[in-house]
């Protein structure tokens, strides 16, 4: 089956954008639709900086192990390739380096998959140390038993899609030298790591609750993070936010308050998508794993999209293998401005607490943060604290577990305002300034 679809397009900068054909494979045993995985692949084509031409599927029983499809198709794309003018063939699914050198062979274009095509638009994105640390060892990692099928399109000119991240030179060097990159990095990531059990910690002494954002990409976590944010008129604490796959990969965090005045953190974290490889979700734990440490957690889902069944069932499938589907998790099905709940159509057992909101146009986001408040299950008061100077051992105890706020010595004592947890407000409740303003959940 064959498909044209866009002409030319240019990039901002007036450069033409490659012109690509992606290739589906629909086997008989597949459970999500192929039109459905193939436009999402057209996104990840687009967000990565190229245009797709035309789309080409074949049904088969099972995968060819030299060509991954039919070889009689291989020879059908080589056609269109010349036909269309294409400059790279972006493959729905990941592929070995046997079948990518078998393919180059035959069609004589750069052949980019799946996998490698996520990996390309995670090195565009990557800001900070860490993420652009993981990116690039997953990408060596991704590499390296396809050195061979690779090297031909690596030292094009040009790069384009598929060849950003490490370049060339690195790539081909011998496997020897990119294992000790890899091991390079990795000692990197551990000392990252190690920062990040340190931030950890100070995050959990602070005894602020977490509640961290996930779901399917471009479902709109970044633009309700900004939305729930405790001073949204400080723009420099604005989330980026924009309109494509994978807008954020580097995780972010900050702070929030509840209508009850608690104060606490929120976590956004990298999109998921369908058919995310297992080494992806692994090159990413450290990111992730902030799930593992949220109190709650909020699945934001694109209300508006077609396919909200499959993209709820893979965020569910991910937050499975990260064993935290135990946590207390609310689905907020965002952008209902795009549509309506009887057009809805999802498994409602994958589905427990929930709300209806649109972040952009900002609907029933106060709604949203009595939700949070309600099914937080760590109990906390915001109080007003006077510790007097004779009691200098119990202001050193809050100094080094709370954060504390707005600390200010007066001639009776020492003053201050916190989060404070149920069982040390009982414990130092002679020391509440005026019980009245407490605020309890």
């Amino acid at each position: 089956m064959y498909n044209r679809l866009d002409g030319d397009k240019l990039l901002n900068d007036n450069r033409r954008r490659e012109r690509t054909l992606i290739v589906g494979l629909e086997l008989t045993m597949d459970t999500i639709d192929i039109d459905t995985s193939l436009d999402e692949l057209q996104e990840l084509v687009q967000a990565a900086g190229g245009v797709v031409v035309s789309r080409i599927v074949q049904k088969r029983d099972s995968i060819h192990p030299a060509y991954f499809i039919g070889k009689g198709k291989v020879e059908e794309i080589r056609l269109y390739c010349e036909e269309l003018d294409i400059d790279a063939v972006v493959f729905n699914d990941e592929l070995s380096g046997a079948q990518i050198r078998n393919l180059e062979k035959i069609i004589d274009k750069k052949i980019v998959d799946r996998t490698n095509l996520i990996l390309d638009i995670f090195a565009t994105r990557a800001t900070s140390k860490e993420g652009k640390l993981q990116v690039k060892l997953a990408q060596l990692k991704y590499r390296l038993p396809r050195l061979v099928g690779m090297r031909d399109y690596l030292s094009r000119e040009g790069g384009g899609i598929g060849t950003r991240g490490p370049g060339e030179q690195k790539l081909e060097t011998d496997r020897r030298h990119i294992l000790r990159e890899i091991n390079n990095i990795e000692k990197q990531l551990k000392e990252v790591e190690a920062n990040r059990q340190i931030t950890r910690k100070r995050r959990h002494n602070s005894n602020y609750p977490i509640v961290a954002l996930v779901g399917y990409t471009n479902a709109g976590k970044s633009t309700l993070l900004n939305r729930l944010m405790d001073d949204e008129s400080d723009e420099s604490k604005q989330v980026f936010v924009k309109d494509i796959l994978f807008a954020t990969l580097d995780t972010s965090l900050r702070r929030a308050r509840l209508p009850n005045g608690q104060i606490y953190l929120l976590t956004d974290t990298v999109g998921f998508v369908s058919k995310l490889p297992t080494h992806l979700i692994e090159a990413f734990k450290g990111t992730l794993e902030e799930t593992k440490y949220a109190d709650m957690l909020l699945h934001v889902v694109d209300a508006s999209n077609s396919d909200i069944d499959i993209q709820i069932k893979t965020t569910i499938e991910i937050l499975k293998e990260l064993e935290v589907l135990d946590k207390p998790i609310i689905t907020v099905f965002n952008k209902m401005d795009r549509t309506d709940i009887q057009s809805l159509i999802y498994e409602s057992n994958l589905v427990g607490e929930k709300i209806f909101i649109s972040a952009k146009n900002d609907v029933n986001i106060d709604k949203l943060k009595l939700l949070i408040q309600e099914k937080l299950p760590q109990e906390y008061k915001y109080i007003l604290m006077k510790i007097p100077y004779d009691k200098q051992t119990i202001l050193n105890y809050f100094m080094n577990n709370y954060e504390i706020e707005n600390l200010r010595h007066e001639e009776d004592g020492t003053y201050f305002d916190l989060a404070i947890n149920i069982l040390d407000y009982e414990r130092y409740k002679d020391y509440i300034v005026n019980p009245k303003t407490k605020i309890e959940k």
